[in-house]
């Protein structure tokens, strides 16, 4: 099921990235990093607005998006492939494109070769050791 419902609209998310952008831009940033985008409506709503302050300040800086697939079966949360997640990004032109998060580097290594494989930007992969296994978690207890 593709998530539907959304507690901000769309305009409220970019205007909220503008803000942010715009703080980081004057700061002086060298990069931008747009990442851990789950849905891609949100992260529309993030490069829409870099595409703002890149106009508004006539500066553009060079930008790396990256993606999270929520899955073994490498689907974002609302159900893109990693494929499907480069053509709705591909329009920012960032200068890297990649996976990061949910998944421990044996099993995005797939997603990442996809990516790859398609992808007219350098590709990136910061993987985290892996979901969590609920069923090793062990309970600590404070003998302080």
């Amino acid at each position: 099921m593709i998530p539907v419902f959304r507690a901000v609209t769309f305009d409220q998310l970019r205007q909220s990235y503008c803000d942010q952008i715009s703080a980081l831009v004057e700061g002086g940033v060298d990069l931008l990093l747009i990442e851990t985008i789950f849905d891609t409506l949100n992260g529309k709503a993030a490069l829409f607005a870099v595409a703002d302050v890149f106009e508004r300040t006539v500066k553009k800086l060079p930008l790396i998006v990256s993606g999270t697939v929520t899955d073994k079966a490498g689907r974002t949360l609302s159900g893109q492939t990693a494929e499907a997640f480069l053509v709705s990004i591909a329009h920012a032109q960032p200068l890297v494109v990649g996976l990061n998060c949910s998944l421990g580097p044996d099993e995005m290594t797939p997603f990442i070769e996809e990516l790859a494989r398609v992808a007219p930007f350098y590709v990136s992969a910061y993987p985290n050791a892996g979901l969590p296994d609920p069923l090793s978690a062990k309970l600590v207890r404070n003998t302080g």
